[in-house]
């Protein structure tokens, strides 16, 4: 994996959460299988109208941070995980992402307090080896 590869928001953890109306649902499904062959824009057109329906439908605003990410629109990213880890600082990926996005701004200060929590609440290599990486390149190794 790249270091500026980013796995998938887990499918079921996110399809429960403000998914109450079917077309916010197939939007979601759609945009996720668009994202998962890296095709942001197009994941963005079905994501924007349904967003417009349901604005505080978290699992399309997941999917949204995940496509600003992909396309390097580090700031809107940034402003949309903000948004979520305030709502759900538990969820391990909206952390690790937001941690992800300040890295690739070279914000690294700023990144590792998000990655640290990351790994430490889900122990995966890849979030570890995330923490090392930044450390490092903050100079604190």
């Amino acid at each position: 994996m790249d270091e500026f590869d980013l796995q998938a928001p887990p499918l079921a953890s996110h399809l429960g959460r403000g998914l109450g109306q079917t077309d916010a649902a197939s939007a979601y499904r759609v945009a996720y299988d668009l994202l998962s062959r890296r095709a942001p824009d197009e994941a963005l057109e079905l994501i924007g109208p349904a967003l417009a329906e349901d604005p505080g439908n978290t699992g399309l605003r997941i999917l949204r941070a995940w496509a600003y990410f992909v396309k390097v629109r580090l700031g809107p990213a940034e402003t949309e995980l903000r948004r979520l880890v305030d709502e759900h600082p538990d969820d391990i990926w909206v952390r690790f992402t937001l941690g992800r996005t300040l890295e690739r701004q070279s914000r690294y200060d700023d990144a590792l307090p998000h990655l640290r929590l990351a790994a430490a609440m889900s122990a995966d290599p890849e979030h570890e080896l995330a923490v090392l990486r930044v450390e490092r390149l903050a100079g604190r190794l």
